[in-house]
């Protein structure tokens, strides 16, 4: 055999073995391109059966909220009526449940129940008041048993303990309702600020077994109730629950303040056997590809005598890995100014790998006048940590374009990262939505470095800019585990304030000595006010110049946002139908405003009857009977002042040209009418009437 017949040979031999490494390659990539294109349908079809669930689940705890609304309403809108009974007429404190029970359709009883030995005439006191379910009649009993024995009553007990409302564990109440019931409870203090009694609300619930039976996303799907301890409290499919089936997908949503949690549970078999028979298609064809690969193989393997050098080889994965640094790069934004039209915001950000690709990220846009951004670093370094960071940042697209929620954008991006993490990479991630009109800022932290805040202080002690860093919560990195509860921050920011994000590649750069840079040299150099470039520059020139030569371990990834605008004033808004039942809703109003706003409980009584006056006048005449129309309450929350905006399409009507009412006369001698809105009068320090567009406006002005 000549030298050239062996060398031919030899080549023949490397591209067989080369072509079978293709074949091997070709086999691992449909594979795995099989693998993704299941494993995205499947994500395609639970998110679509999450969306469904969580719909029916909004749904139905809307329709539960709606109940449980309604029984604190009337619960809540009847404490200053007991209030008056202990310290006016402690015999007339009958009328208290048997006036919940009246005003709310849902309320099937009600009590008051005295704490023992209060009140020296009545040691054990409990009037129970409920509705006949043949005569609507409203009867009442006494609970005030030694076989009742309400003082040990979980619903008298718990309040009684933490001073607030409580909803009870779901129980048969034998003695009182006798029947399937919850209760709301709420401690009545008297002018001593003691607790002096505890004032309930029933609510069956027949009604709530008819509503998840009617809850169901899927042919197959079971729907459960617990309560807040556990206790299973219904289950539409009671066979299945207990069989323990392990293949299902579990939905929950949980009802506030009621302890309950909502579950729809679907069997996966019902949700992926299409994806199954699609996938037995898609293998028989990836045969037919691998044995048609093969075949060319061959015929390519006899005519190949040229090999590439080593050297070759290099320089080619070299080329690869510039192209695939620079489409790496193409995924975030790097155009700056980014928003060259706005004058509300300034952001700068960039990304200094430490090899040709790196693992950190950062993303932004605005979407409904909201910015919405992240800043994340994967664990680990070079292509595999390139790659994760480019399925992070095609996650937080995707999800962020459906999602206002920072922990949900959060929690679904880690669920759908940690589903398939053989390798067990994470990411520590930080992201946020800023509100460009309010300057509202929610976000959600998972495992990343706290964000800095560099702002001004005008404080009579301190003059000039100040560093300090966002609260964050424990959340976990991202792809560690499903499932994981991510909690959500809030904080505001003002005019001039910045938001400066980075990875630990900037606080843990070492320098020749493995001296790092440290959070406190980052925050002494932010510690001057600068737009977003500069801050960014800065930060990026000190971390340089304090590493000098050495070379750069970690991945540097920052992320400046310097907010420009003044945040709107505060609204809030609620619309109620003309109907006198709604009047409970004002309360849950009037209550998260002086929450906000920090008024005293006797103020906010005030307001609340002095809207209550002014917003049943509008329900009870403002529209022909029958007709169904709309009362629009605005509030608008100054430094100084609340104002109520109450709108209405009905009938025109003047309530400020009603004559000043003359309580010096008796009831028999005063013109009927004028008293409502004399109390409007008496509560707000300015009412004003306007008739605009066919509407009556009505704006009520307090000064707090």
């Amino acid at each position: 055999m000549s030298t050239k017949e062996r060398s031919e040979k030899k080549l023949l031999g490397k591209s067989a073995r080369a072509g079978l490494l293709v074949v091997v390659i070709a086999i691992v990539t449909l594979e795995a391109t099989s693998i993704t294109q299941y494993i995205y349908s499947q994500r395609g079809i639970k998110e679509e059966a999450s969306q469904r669930a969580q719909s029916e689940l909004q749904s139905a705890t809307n329709r539960i909220m709606d109940i449980v609304n309604q029984a604190e309403g009337s619960v809540n809108n009847s404490l200053w009526v007991a209030e008056w009974c202990l310290e006016t007429s402690p015999d007339s404190l009958v009328r208290v449940p048997q006036r919940v029970v009246e005003i709310n359709p849902v309320v099937v009883g009600s009590t008051i129940a005295l704490v023992p030995g209060y009140n020296k005439k009545y040691p054990l006191y409990s009037p129970y008041a409920t509705r006949n379910l043949e005569t609507g009649e409203i009867e009442t009993l006494s609970l005030a048993t030694d076989s009742y024995d309400y003082p040990s009553q979980e619903w008298f007990t718990q309040p009684m303990a933490s001073g607030e409302g409580y909803w009870s564990e779901p129980y048969f109440d034998e003695g009182g309702g006798n029947m399937l019931m919850t209760t709301f409870s709420m401690p009545v203090k008297d002018h001593e600020g003691r607790i002096a009694a505890i004032l309930t609300a029933d609510i069956s619930l027949d009604w709530l077994t008819e509503l998840m039976e009617n809850t169901k996303s899927y042919p197959n799907a079971y729907n459960t109730v617990t309560s807040r301890n556990g206790h299973l409290v219904l289950s539409t499919n009671l066979e299945a629950q207990q069989s323990g089936n392990l293949d299902t997908l579990v939905y929950q949503a949980p009802v506030e303040r009621t302890g309950w949690t909502l579950s729809i549970v679907i069997p996966e078999k019902d949700l992926f056997a299409g994806v199954r028979r699609v996938g037995m298609v898609v293998k028989i064809l990836q045969i037919l590809g691998v044995v048609l690969i093969i075949v060319i193989l061959r015929l390519i393997a006899k005519n190949q005598l040229k090999y590439k050098n080593l050297n070759t080889q290099k320089e080619l994965i070299q080329n690869e890995l510039r192209i695939g640094r620079d489409i790496q790069m193409s995924l975030v934004p790097k155009t700056f100014p980014a928003f060259p039209k706005r004058t509300d915001l300034d952001v700068a950000a960039c990304i200094v790998p430490a090899k040709e690709v790196g693992g950190d990220l950062y993303d932004f846009y605005i979407r409904d006048e909201k910015l919405f951004f992240c800043i994340g670093d994967v664990s680990g370094k070079g292509v595999p940590a390139a790659l994760v960071m480019t399925v992070t940042q095609s996650l937080f697209r995707a999800i962020s374009s459906r999602e206002n929620s920072p922990a949900k954008i959060v929690a679904s991006m880690n669920d759908s990262m940690a589903e398939k993490n053989e390798n067990s990479m994470f990411v520590t991630f930080f992201c946020g939505i800023l509100d460009l009109v309010t300057g509202q800022l929610r976000y959600c932290n998972a495992g990343h470095n706290p964000a800095l805040r560099v702002g001004v202080s005008e404080s009579m002690v301190v003059t000039g800019t100040t560093v300090s860093q966002l609260p964050v919560e424990s959340n976990i990195p991202l792809g560690l585990d499903t499932g994981f509860p991510f909690k959500e921050q809030e904080a505001f920011l003002g005019y001039d304030d910045t938001l400066f994000l980075y990875t630990d590649g900037v606080t843990e750069a070492e320098n020749a000595t493995f001296e790092l840079f440290g959070e406190e040299r980052l925050e002494t150099t932010l510690s001057t006010k600068r737009d977003a470039q500069g801050q960014l520059e800065a930060a990026r020139d000190a971390v340089n110049n304090f590493v000098g030569d050495t070379p750069q371990s970690d991945d540097i990834t920052i992320l400046v946002i310097h907010y420009l605008a003044t945040p709107a004033k505060q609204e809030r808004r609620l619309i109620l139908h003309n109907d006198i039942q709604q009047i409970p809703q004002l309360a849950d109003f009037m209550e998260t405003i002086a929450e906000e706003k920090g008024l005293d409980q006797g103020l906010c009584l005030s307001l609340n009857l002095a809207l209550e006056e002014a917003v049943t006048n509008v329900i009870l005449y403002a529209y022909p009977a029958g007709a169904d129309g709309l009362v629009n309450i605005e509030a608008v929350l100054r430094e100084h002042s609340l104002e109520f905006i109450i709108t209405d399409s009905g009938v025109a009507f003047d309530p400020t040209a009603v004559p000043e009412a003359d309580t010096t006369l008796s009831a028999a001698e005063r013109a009927i009418g004028g008293l409502g809105i004399h109390l409007v009068r008496q509560i707000m320090d300015e009412v004003r009437y306007q008739r605009l567009d066919d509407k009556n406006i009505l704006t009520l002005t307090k000064n707090i």
